[in-house]
C-alpha cells in the first residue's frame, strides 16, 4: 500500500503502520491486518500489481498517474474511491477518465454510504460499484464484499462517480443550515433539492446514458443522507457558519490537515456551470461556492432554497 510519507510525533507514518498496524493520523483506533504493508515509494508499491485501488485526494490524481504511467501493465484493472471531479477544456472531466487516459487501463468506481470509521469497525453498510465492463465490476465485488459490506454493481459508472463528488457540495449546504440552526425540515429540503441538482447536472454533463435508478443506489440517496448527517463536510461547514473561521483553519483544527472535498468540488462545478451559463439553474451548488469563496453571507443558503427553480 503506497502511503504519502509524513512525520507523526517524530515517527514516519509508514513505520507506525508497519510496526503498530494502525494509521494513527487518518484512521486512529482501528487495527490494520499485518499483511498490509505501507511503502512510501510509489513505483515499488505498484510493482507487478494487476489490481490497483486509488484512494487519494482528487487534486493529486494527475501527478500520481504521471508517476505510474509505464510502470503498470495494460492488462491491470483499477478501481477508484476518489470523490471529486476535474475540469477539462470541454468542461467536466471525471477522475476515472483521467486514470483511463493517462494509464490506459480499465477503471471501475466504488461509491456509497461508507463513513470510513464505521466500515473499519465492521458495521453493516452498502456500497455501489460502477463499471463500464460488468465482468470487471463483478470481479471487484467478489474481492471486496463481506457479510457487512454489501455491494451492488451497475454499468452506469459515470453517474455513480458523479454522485460521490456532488453529494459533498450538498453536505456543505446541510452543514451551513445546521450552523444557522435551521432545523431538520430545512435540512431535508437541502437534501431533496441537492439531489435534484445532482440529477440535473449528471443529465447535462455525463457523456453516456444516465439512469435515474442509479440515484436510488447506495452511491446516490443513501450516501447523500449519511454525508449530510454524519460526514466531515457537514461538520466543518457547521463550524464555518458558527465560528467565522476559514475553511483552511478548520481543516487544520478538525481534520488533522486533511483537505475537505466539498468546497473544492463546488469551485470546480461552479467554473463548469459558469462556462456553460448555467449557474442560475443550480442555485444550491452556486450558493455553496459563493459562501465558501466569495464571502457571501451564510444566510444566502436559505435564500437559494426559498427561490429555488424547483418551486416555480
Amino acid at each position: 500500500m503506497w502511503v504519502f510519507e509524513e512525520t507523526v510525533n517524530g515517527r514516519k507514518l509508514t513505520d507506525i503502520i508497519n510496526n503498530d498496524h494502525e494509521n494513527v493520523k487518518y484512521l486512529p483506533g482501528h487495527k490494520l491486518p499485518e499483511n498490509v504493508v505501507a511503502i512510501s515509494n510509489l513505483s515499488e508499491a505498484v510493482q507487478d500489481a494487476d489490481l490497483l485501488v486509488f484512494v487519494i485526494p482528487h487534486q493529486f490524481i494527475h501527478r500520481i498517474c504521471d508517476e505510474l504511467t509505464g510502470r503498470v501493465p495494460k492488462k491491470a484493472l483499477g478501481i477508484t474511491l476518489i470523490k471529486g471531479i476535474d475540469e477539462g477544456p470541454e468542461g467536466l472531466k471525471l477522475i476515472s477518465d483521467i486514470i483511463r487516459e493517462k494509464m490506459g487501463i480499465d477503471i471501475s468506481v466504488l461509491m456509497g454510504a461508507n463513513i470510513a470509521s464505521e466500515v473499519a469497525a465492521d458495521k453493516f453498510c452498502e456500497t455501489t460499484i460502477g463499471s463500464k465492463i460488468m465482468e470487471n465490476g463483478l470481479l471487484f465485488k467478489e474481492l471486496l464484499q463481506t457479510p457487512n459490506f454489501r455491494i451492488t454493481v451497475v454499468d452506469d459508472a459515470d453517474t455513480v462517480e458523479l454522485c460521490g463528488a456532488l453529494k459533498n457540495i450538498v453536505a456543505v449546504g446541510a452543514g451551513f443550515c445546521d450552523g444557522l440552526r435551521s432545523g431538520d425540515n430545512t435540512k431535508a429540503a437541502v437534501i431533496r433539492l441537492g439531489l435534484m441538482e445532482m440529477i440535473s447536472f449528471a443529465k447535462i454533463f455525463c457523456k453516456g446514458q444516465v439512469s435515474t435508478a442509479t440515484f436510488l443506489e447506495s452511491c446516490g440517496v443513501a450516501d447523500l443522507i449519511t454525508t449530510c448527517y454524519g460526514g466531515r463536510n457537514r461538520r466543518v461547514a457547521e463550524a464555518f457558519a458558527r465560528t467565522g473561521k476559514t475553511i483552511e483553519e478548520l481543516e487544520k483544527e478538525m481534520l488533522n490537515g486533511q483537505k475537505l472535498q466539498g468546497p473544492q468540488t463546488s469551485a470546480e462545478v461552479y467554473r463548469i456551470l459558469k462556462q456553460k451559463g448555467l449557474t442560475d439553474k443550480f442555485p444550491l451548488f452556486t450558493a455553496v461556492y459563493q459562501i465558501c469563496y466569495e464571502g457571501r453571507p451564510i444566510s444566502e443558503m436559505l435564500s437559494c432554497l426559498q427561490s429555488h427553480p424547483e418551486h416555480t
